[in-house]
C-alpha cells in the first residue's frame, strides 16, 4: 500500500468555491477510478486550503488512477465550468508515502 497526501491552495478569495468542489463533485468521483480517499480536512477559511489523504495498491495504481481521473470528460466539463472566472486552485503539494513499520497502521 501506499498514500498520497494532497494540499490545496486556493487563489485569494477561491477557498468555498474549492473547497465545495471538491466535496460535491471530486470527493463522490475518487472510487470510480480506483482512488480511495481516506479523509479531507481543512483549516479556517482564511487559510485557503484544503488536504486530503488516499490510499493505493502501488504506484501503478496510483499514476493510472489520476492519469484516468484528469481524462474523465465529466470531471472535464466540472472544471471547466467551475474556472470561468479564473482557476480556483493556486497550488498543490503532492507526497507519496509508504509505510514505514509494518502492522503499525491504522485499520
Amino acid at each position: 500500500m501506499i498514500y498520497e497526501i494532497r494540499v490545496y491552495e486556493a487563489v485569494e478569495g477561491k477557498a468555498p468555491a474549492m473547497r465545495a468542489r471538491f466535496k460535491e463533485h471530486v470527493a463522490p468521483r475518487l472510487p470510480r477510478f480506483g482512488i480511495e480517499l481516506l479523509g479531507v480536512f481543512e483549516g479556517p477559511v482564511e487559510d485557503g486550503r484544503l488536504t486530503y489523504l488516499t490510499r493505493f495498491n502501488s504506484e501503478d495504481d496510483r499514476t493510472r488512477a489520476w492519469a484516468a481521473f484528469g481524462a474523465d470528460p465529466e470531471w472535464r466539463e466540472i472544471k471547466t465550468a467551475s474556472e470561468k472566472n479564473g482557476p480556483l486552485l493556486n497550488r498543490q503539494t503532492v507526497s507519496v508515502l509508504s509505510p514505514a513499520v509494518a502492522g503499525l497502521l491504522l485499520a
